[in-house]
């Protein structure tokens, strides 16, 4: 079935996704001249196939309606998106459920939950600000109480700590397999193994680790997993996942229900993506993560950073995904982006709110962050040190040249009528703060 239609009745159309997706359909391009994406944490570029049917469904949403679409893509919405979630996460595609993002998923559940006064919930310092807020608030609700698993010396998370103080009061665990702020890779299948013989619900964060690394749900043993689709997934933005144990499922669909649900052209997109990650990932090797085994990119991109004078990483714990995390001891994160951008190399800033009680704990204020995709190349990586070096060269030079010296005009000699007059008596109080937007760095809570 083609992507497209080829008859001008469109009830004749179907939106199935029986493509040849086994190689990738993105436009050919210059490679020396294009834009070198390194942002695929934030944004997966979609795959050309994936690009043609959201434009289409979106266009015939346009001609035709809502109501027309939906009953166009009825298949897709209510079985195949699930079939091949299920085939992804390793679970029952009854066990799966299509959202607008994953954050908002953890939110609705855990707005749901109810542990005891006093009951434990577990979360770790790698935890994104929406997931800590779904905490707090749940905290505040309940008075439960929050913990942080503690991390070892070289950044990991302390698992003989964690089965040490495991017990039946432990409500709720928090997990995020990688942050979005660095790229650790968390042993989400071993903390799984050390919760199984206890009552607690754990909760698995995978939107940044769905489509670059295997995420089973089974072998994991969580009872709730999301997972955005507009990043490594290279679906279309505002789709998610996730996947509930059975116990789950009527607390969150009662959650669900006041919420809203993902356009039907964004699931269509979602489902073609992951047909397309399939079929990409089937012939792959296993000795690196989907889509980019066997081209050492990782080591590649760390040499690049490591390279370039003044930059320091920023890469805890001892097994690390396609996203790397640096800053320059000099230059703030969003020049170095800026100037990159101007070369034709895109990265994401992050900030300390994003992870905050990580990234202020490092010194880390703002930090860049460059993550892989299955269409990077080395000359993609060649070309992003070449930029850095660059930049730095040349903003760290135009930070050390002497400005020079300003000329002050001489202020006009004033008339005898306005020497006379009284000089102007500044308001009593305080003076007025700016009203300009400052930025904000927030502090975890206690």
């Amino acid at each position: 079935m083609n992507a497209t239609p080829s008859s001008t009745d469109h009830r004749d159309h179907t939106y199935g996704t029986d493509h040849a997706y086994g190689t990738d359909r993105t436009e050919p391009a210059d490679r020396e001249g294009r834009t070198v994406h390194l942002d695929t944490a934030g944004w997966g570029t979609m795959p050309a196939a994936v690009r043609a049917l959201v434009a289409d469904c979106a266009s015939r949403e346009d001609r035709y309606g809502p109501h027309e679409l939906e009953e166009d893509l009825e298949d897709v919405l209510r079985t195949e998106v699930h079939e091949r979630l299920g085939a992804l996460l390793g679970v029952p595609a009854a066990d799966t459920a299509v959202v607008t993002d994953a954050a908002g998923a953890f939110d609705a559940l855990v707005s749901r939950l109810a542990p005891g006064r006093g009951e434990r919930v577990w979360t770790t310092p790698y935890e994104s600000a929406a997931r800590l807020t779904a905490l707090y608030a749940l905290r505040d609700r309940t008075r439960c109480t929050v913990e942080v698993v503690p991390l070892r010396e070289d950044g990991d998370l302390d698992l003989e700590w964690m089965a040490r103080h495991i017990d039946d009061d432990v409500a709720l665990v928090s997990v995020v397999h990688v942050p979005s702020g660095c790229g650790i890779v968390n042993p989400v299948e071993e903390i799984g193994q050390i919760l199984a013989p206890h009552r607690c619900v754990y909760a698995v964060d995978a939107a940044y680790s769905a489509g670059q690394l295997p995420v089973d749900a089974g072998r994991i043993g969580c009872q709730l997993l999301t997972g955005d689709g507009w990043r490594f997934l290279r679906g279309p933005y505002a789709v998610g996942f996730a996947f509930l144990a059975p116990r789950l499922r009527a607390a969150f669909e009662d959650a669900a229900d006041h919420r809203p649900l993902p356009p039907n052209a964004a699931v269509a997109g979602l489902n073609a993506a992951l047909a397309h990650h399939t079929a990409t990932t089937a012939t792959a090797t296993t000795d690196g993560p989907a889509g980019l085994a066997g081209q050492g990119l990782l080591p590649a991109l760390r040499a690049a950073v490591e390279e370039c004078p003044g930059t320091e990483l920023i890469a805890p714990g001892r097994v690390q995904s396609a996203i790397l995390a640096f800053r320059h001891r000099d230059l703030p994160a969003a020049l170095v982006r800026r100037r990159l951008a101007a070369r034709g190399v895109v990265l994401w800033k992050t900030v300390a709110q994003e992870t905050p009680l990580h990234l202020p704990r490092s010194g880390a204020t703002t930090a860049l962050r460059a993550s892989l995709g299955p269409d990077t190349t080395p000359q993609d990586i060649a070309r992003f040190g070449r930029a850095l070096r660059e930049v730095v060269r040349e903003e760290t030079a135009g930070a050390q040249r002497p400005r020079p010296a300003r000329t002050l005009t001489p202020a006009p000699t004033p008339t005898s009528a306005l020497a006379s007059a009284p000089a102007p008596v500044p308001p009593a109080g305080p003076r007025p703060r700016p009203s300009a937007r400052r930025h904000l760095t927030l502090c975890p809570t206690p």
